[in-house]
């Protein structure tokens, strides 16, 4: 058990008989009436986010959740395929549990989330960033790097997300994992 005071970014909750975790959260105290926590709380099995508030001094049940290093092994019709880095036991993930599955390639290593008391998989997750080479964009016109002007790009993974002019077929980029963005070039 917790109380509104213990809340802090990430913290995991059991809530209206799911899995949250704390987005966002601000302690309210206004000039009349009891103070409140504001929170954003994101659904760790649906990816929905919502928000409540709660009064001061509330207590909730918190959850265990551990991540556990995986490897991406391949996808079929059961879903992602991963292997614990450490038993080399296998486990699938349905792609609705991890968020822009797409950039995934196989050998990728990623964190799997597990709930603690019941051993059971909730979601994947992927790096902060991923390395991934693109394979068809079209070519970007001489000296038209003046503006913020993207292009779509299609990925190694299959992938498609905006670049910028300058990105040629056959270029690394790093991508952003929680924005599904171009972050910058990698330099070979």
């Amino acid at each position: 058990m917790a109380t509104t005071a213990d809340f802090k970014n990430g913290l995991c909750l059991e809530y209206n008989n799911d899995l949250y975790t704390i987005v966002e959260f601000q302690h309210v105290k206004p000039g009349k009436g009891p103070a409140f926590v504001r929170t954003k709380l994101k659904s760790l099995t649906s990816g929905k986010v919502i928000e409540n508030t709660f009064s001061a001094g509330h207590k909730v049940v918190t959850a265990r959740i551990e991540r556990r290093p995986h490897q991406f092994l391949y996808k079929d019709e059961m879903g992602y395929h991963l292997m614990d880095a450490s038993t080399f036991e296998q486990t699938f993930v349905s792609e609705g549990a991890i968020e822009n599955a797409q950039l995934m390639k196989e050998g990728q290593q990623v964190d799997v989330l597990y709930h603690a008391e019941k051993e059971e998989v909730i979601g994947c997750e992927l790096p902060q960033f991923v390395e991934l080479e693109v394979t068809y964009t079209e070519p970007g016109l001489k000296g038209d790097t003046a503006t913020n002007a993207t292009k779509p790009a299609t990925l190694e993974t299959g992938a498609e997300i905006q670049v910028p002019l300058f990105i040629n077929e056959g270029d690394k980029i790093k991508i952003e994992t929680t924005s599904n963005s171009y972050y910058e070039r990698v330099k070979s």
